[in-house]
């Protein structure tokens, strides 16, 4: 059985290319299977293109082919951040699909994952200030005294 049939009783493939193919006078309906290959420096390694072989890679095995490759980047950028000055180092790291969604990168990035601890415990205050009325006063004093002022990263 050919890549085409297996396709058809796994999952339909989502672009068909026909074309009509002239035979003695009849007119044949030929379809051809969408196979895409992509070239490219990914890696360091220095094997000589004609030596390299293709990767197959679909839905079911994305994460794994990911894993494998061990793909990263590090560059710097320059922080937006009041309290760190200059440049910022980052690395990322990425061993499947989901390492790109921004949930996963802050946690790559320590300067970041610290502040969203800070916003996350804040969230948490402002749940609990919503059905206290004792707690919501007690935060509204604390805010408009000197308090606020002296509370740093590093005491949340």
């Amino acid at each position: 059985m050919n890549t085409q049939h297996k396709l058809d009783k796994v999952r339909p493939p989502r672009v068909h290319i026909t074309y009509d193919l002239e035979l003695g006078g009849a007119v044949e309906k030929k379809e051809l299977p969408m196979i895409i290959g992509v070239v490219g420096e990914f890696s360091e390694e220095e094997t000589l293109l004609k030596e390299r072989s293709f990767t197959h890679i679909n839905k079911d095995n994305f994460n794994a082919v990911m894993s494998g490759m061990h793909p990263s980047l590090n560059f710097q950028v320059e922080s937006q951040l009041p309290e760190l000055e200059g440049m910022l180092d980052v690395t990322l790291n990425f061993s499947e699909l989901d390492d790109f969604s921004p949930d996963r990168l802050v946690h790559q990035i320590p300067v970041l994952e610290k502040l969203l601890r800070i916003r996350e415990k804040l969230s948490d205050v402002k749940g609990r200030a919503l059905g206290n009325d004792r707690l919501r006063e007690h935060l509204d004093e604390l805010l408009r005294g000197d308090a606020v002022s002296t509370v740093s990263g590093d005491d949340i």
